[in-house]
């Protein structure tokens, strides 16, 4: 074989070895900017003034310590004068302190953590459905219990449901459901600074007249409560009472509004067992005629039962 031959032999084979790389190369699709990810501290909890912070500087245990912000948003460090850290994360007001450290040659290789304390102007706000609404400090970590339970804990007509707002983040709230067994703790849920706890209201309908059990039941907002189902929880009608002349008592927009309710059609089923809604009044009337009845019954019982005893003696 020619030279020129064999040369011209060795460049096709390197052509076919290069050629699966080329097109592997072509296949890896290249890296977009817009694919960056998401900086880790887009939501994190900034400084702000009157936050109490506590400096550690390693190996330096006379630049460490605890200090407030002040109203300007700067914090004295010893020896090295004031420093702005409002508006930054603990990482980065760790960062900006360790420079100061470096550019003032007061330590050659410095370590510093920063960690807030105390968030002074970044309370809880606790509101809804709480016997003491208001806002409350948040000092060290805490969950969704502890800041109700600061607040005097649930109203008597509480529901079951709690929004979380958290400030970095409040177009999109966290709901969560509070469990009533007993000896429930609730549900786990960390709560950050500046964040808003509302609970929910529970609606109540009455119960009155001449039922077993009177009185104010609670309706979840999710839950549904017809006339049968709250005379059951009532306890039902009593014998004297007169439920076909039941009604339902409504405040609207347009005032107070009554309606027949009627109980015997109902439980045949030839009538629609109507929805209460929140702060209905259900009567049910008193009926004096079965109630001379039923008293004339009882008195003729206890005749009877009385000479069935004397003749028995």
């Amino acid at each position: 074989m020619r030279r020129s031959q064999l040369r011209t032999l060795l460049v096709m084979i390197a052509l076919c070895a290069l050629l699966p790389i080329a097109l592997l190369a072509q296949a890896v699709p290249s890296a977009s900017p817009q694919a960056a990810p998401t900086p880790a501290n887009a939501h994190a909890l900034r400084i702000s003034a009157g936050d109490l912070i506590e400096l550690g500087v390693f190996d330096t245990p006379e630049l460490s310590g605890r200090l407030r912000v002040s109203e300007s948003g700067e914090v004295m460090l010893p020896i090295a004068g004031a420093i702005q850290l409002a508006g930054m994360t603990s990482a980065e007001a760790a960062a900006a302190i360790e420079q100061r450290l470096l550019s003032t040659d007061i330590l050659k290789n410095p370590h510093v953590s920063v960690f807030v304390a105390e968030y002074a102007t970044q309370g809880i706000n606790v509101g809804g459905e709480v016997r003491n609404p208001g806002v409350f400090p948040l000092l060290g970590n805490h969950q969704l219990m502890d800041l109700i339970s600061a607040a005097g804990g649930v109203s008597p007509t509480a529901g079951k449901a709690v929004t979380i707002a958290h400030k970095s983040d409040p177009e999109h709230p966290v709901i969560v459901l509070l469990d009533s067994k007993p000896g429930s703790v609730g549900p786990a849920v960390d709560i950050l600074p500046g964040d808003t706890i509302m609970v929910s209201h529970s609606g109540v309908v009455y119960i009155v007249g001449d039922v077993g059990k009177p009185g104010g039941f609670l309706i979840e907002g999710n839950d549904r409560l017809t006339v049968m189902q709250a005379l059951a929880l009532a306890a039902g009608p009593n014998h004297s009472a007169s439920p076909d002349k039941s009604r339902i008592f409504r405040k609207t927009s347009a005032g107070r509004m009554e309606f027949p309710v009627p109980i015997k059609q109902i439980i045949a089923g030839k009538a629609v067992d109507p929805m209460l809604e929140d702060g209905d009044i259900l009567y049910i009337p008193y009926s004096v005629g079965k109630a001379v009845a039923v008293r004339g019954a009882e008195a003729a019982i206890l005749l009877t039962t009385g000479l069935i005893i004397y003749k028995g003696i």
